[in-house]
Formats: C-alpha cells, sequence, structure tokens
C-alpha cells in the first residue's frame, strides 16, 4: 500500500530553523510531482512548495526565501527546511505525492486532487 510518513515538526521560537521529513514507501514517489502543505485552525489549507520529477521546484510567496524544498532520490525522501520561522508558520504541514503526474504542471491545486496524503506533523512557532 502507498504510505506517506512525515516526521520532523516541533516547538521552536521565532527565528529557528526545522528540517521536516516526508518517507514514501509503497511506490516511488520522488518520480512524481510532490509537495507540501500546511493548515492552521480555522484557516483554509495552503499549499507551501512542489517539486518534480527533475527537481523543479514551486513555492508559495509566503515562504519564498525562508523555505526550501528537497528530495532524497535514493532513499524516497522529500524534505522541507524551515529557516527563519515565524509564528503565522505555525499549522498542521502535510505531504502530498501525485498519484499519475512527474510534473507539478497543475500546481496545488492538481496535486490536492489528485495526491497521496500523509497523516501531517505539528509545527508551533512562539513569539
Amino acid at each position: 500500500a502507498v504510505q506517506l510518513v512525515e516526521s520532523g515538526g516541533g516547538s521552536v521560537q521565532a527565528g529557528g530553523s526545522l528540517r521536516l521529513s516526508c518517507a514514501a514507501s509503497g511506490y516511488n514517489a520522488v518520480n512524481y510531482c510532490m509537495g507540501w502543505f500546511r493548515q492552521a485552525p480555522g484557516a483554509e489549507r495552503e499549499g507551501v512548495a512542489t517539486m518534480d520529477y527533475a527537481s523543479a521546484t514551486s513555492y508559495a510567496d509566503s515562504v519564498k526565501g525562508r523555505f526550501t524544498i528537497s528530495k532524497d532520490y535514493a532513499k524516497n525522501i522529500l524534505y522541507l527546511q524551515m529557516d527563519m520561522l515565524k509564528p503565522e508558520d505555525s499549522a498542521m504541514y502535510y505531504c502530498a505525492a501525485h498519484s499519475l503526474n512527474n510534473r507539478c504542471t497543475g500546481g496545488f491545486i492538481g496535486l490536492q486532487h489528485h495526491g497521496h496524503w500523509g497523516q501531517g506533523t505539528q509545527v508551533t512557532v512562539s513569539s
């Protein structure tokens, strides 16, 4: 069965860093479009970053210059390096992998509609 497992969340002070990991099993998820989403209580789920099979990336404006998405193709793992964290970054972070496409031409909407999902990891940033 396809499985995505997120880890690396926790509590940090503003300005700190965290690295999230998404370990995939059941298929070679790193050869498809993958990405990260987040959702805070009372807010809409929003796309954070995507990476396709050839390592082309896209970021939400709110995280550009602070977050970096990457893959370990040999280990089938997706990462999100988060630097200069702000309280407004606090949310549950979810990993997604596209079930059909190796490119992220559909953007966040396409990935959300066709993606496999993990259970999430909590990130809390204090002032």
